[in-house]
């Protein structure tokens, strides 16, 4: 005797369904073996020789190619003012200044400030606008070095992925010392000395640590700030970071006047304050090894 069972269409539209979900289950695991494939061919072919940067200093950087090409674009001239100054003759003040201003952890983390990155993405969900905000210097010199300062995911994964490379190939005083070498400081001016010439007629290793306040104050944005004049943005920014410098011991007023005067200036500005929080740290700076201390 023979049972017969009956196949029903719920039973067919079940194994159809089976078929596709198993179907579309291979595809993913074609397209991702082709990516873990891909992967570490991409970052072969992609990466740059970061290893050379050990002692070699970089002549251009994709900044200024990127500043040069858009200028051309409109028909005008681009001129480079760029002079290198080794670590050990930049203004500690400077460092320093620079540090509070851009990266207060830098000594301590490994490339990525994953607190500030978390604050930066709260405010862009807030305000529903994506800038990417919470770069280290690591990550600004990696963007410097060999990006385009144009926004897009692609970029900030070649950034991360650079970044990543840098802190376990280079020291942490090479990469501040190119860093400092390399930031944009104005309109075809780059690097700590040039800016000191430029705006203050002398080299980087004389600079006051108002000075150096002033310079750390617009690195956010140099092309619209300047680090001498009356813009409101600067002086306060810039009185901020020269105050954590007193607190911190980095500068000693000679008297306590200068202290009183510059608390007094911070706490008359504006009740919003128009020095963004997330741009001076309140973590202190690490001491670390060939930065100068004050004589």
């Amino acid at each position: 005797m023979f049972r017969v069972y009956k196949v029903s269409d719920f039973d067919i539209r079940i194994s159809d369904l089976s078929v596709a979900m198993l179907k579309r289950q291979t595809r993913w695991v074609i397209v991702l073996s082709f990516f873990l494939i891909l992967l570490p061919v991409a970052y072969l072919l992609l990466m740059p020789d970061l290893s050379r940067l050990k002692k070699e200093n970089p002549k251009k950087t994709a900044l200024m190619e990127y500043r040069e090409k858009k200028l051309k674009e409109k028909g005008r001239k681009y001129r480079i003012d760029q002079s290198w100054a080794p670590f050990s003759r930049i203004s500690p003040y400077l460092i320093k200044a620079v540090l509070i201003a851009e990266d207060d952890k830098f000594w301590n983390h490994e490339g990525f400030d994953y607190e500030a990155i978390q604050k930066a993405i709260e405010k862009d969900l807030k305000a529903k606008k994506f800038k990417f905000g919470g770069s280290t210097i690591t990550q600004q010199l990696a963007r410097n070095l060999f990006l385009s300062p144009e926004k897009s995911l692609i970029r900030k994964i070649s950034e991360a992925v650079i970044t990543w490379r840098m802190e376990k190939v280079l020291s942490k005083k090479r990469i501040l010392e190119l860093y400092l070498n390399v930031a944009e400081w104005g309109e075809g001016i780059f690097g700590a000395e040039a800016a000191s010439r430029h705006y203050f007629g002398k080299p980087s290793s004389e600079l006051s640590p108002e000075e150096a306040a002033r310079l750390a104050a617009i690195l956010p944005n140099p092309r619209r700030y300047r680090p001498i004049g009356d813009q409101r943005y600067v002086i306060n920014r810039s009185n901020l970071i020269y105050s954590i410098m007193i607190q911190r011991g980095i500068v000693i007023p000679e008297y306590k006047e200068i202290y009183q005067e510059v608390t007094e200036s911070i706490e008359s500005s504006s009740p919003e304050g128009t020095v963004p929080e997330e741009t001076v740290s309140d973590a202190p700076v690490s001491e670390e090894e060939g930065i100068a201390e004050e004589k």
